[in-house]
């Protein structure tokens, strides 16, 4: 993240994802980053305020660094156009390990494909799994994006800036 201007400045002002700072997202126009997160969120019943605090980490900036990861799973969501079921998770965490390199991420994809059933096996190993690897490949370094200064920009475009393919529909 320190390599990068926006990372940089992630870092330094160490912006929270909460709804106290996130909530005008719900007022943007629909086709605004901001507005589909809104939808995200309200559509599952989340609130930002949700995630658990981090512990049992060596730095404050390490501390900050994997609440930031925590904080943002659910923009990455939206970006990638991934639900939050078995499938939607596990491939946003094969995107997650792409990125970031975390053994956790990995570990995650492993615990989550062993309680798919058979058919899901199938669907996220031949269509999911090699699209979220070229996915997470091929976007910008995620961690690095303020993205809360970009709540007001046109969704479809953020994604070509950041090089986010959306996620495709489930064969038929």
């Amino acid at each position: 993240m320190k390599r990068s201007p926006e990372g940089r400045a992630v870092l330094l002002e160490r912006p929270r994802v909460i709804y106290e700072k996130v909530g005008h997202a719900w007022d943007l126009p629909p086709n605004t980053f901001g507005a589909a997160y809104a939808s995200f969120m309200g559509s599952r019943n989340f609130s930002p305020d949700d995630r658990p605090p981090v512990r049992f980490m060596d730095t404050d900036e390490l501390a900050y660094v994997a609440m930031r990861a925590r904080e943002v799973h659910d923009f990455w969501h939206t970006l990638f156009g991934l639900p939050t079921n078995l499938i939607g998770e596990s491939a946003l965490k094969v995107i997650e390990f792409q990125q970031m390199y975390l053994p956790m991420c990995f570990l995650s994809v492993i615990g989550g494909s062993a309680r798919f059933s058979e058919k899901q096996r199938k669907l996220f190993f031949q269509h999911y799994f090699p699209w979220a690897i070229r996915a997470g490949m091929r976007s910008t370094d995620l961690m690095c994006v303020y993205y809360e200064q970009h709540f007001h920009e046109d969704l479809e475009d953020l994604r070509k800036k950041w090089g986010i393919v959306p996620a495709p529909a489930a064969p038929v």
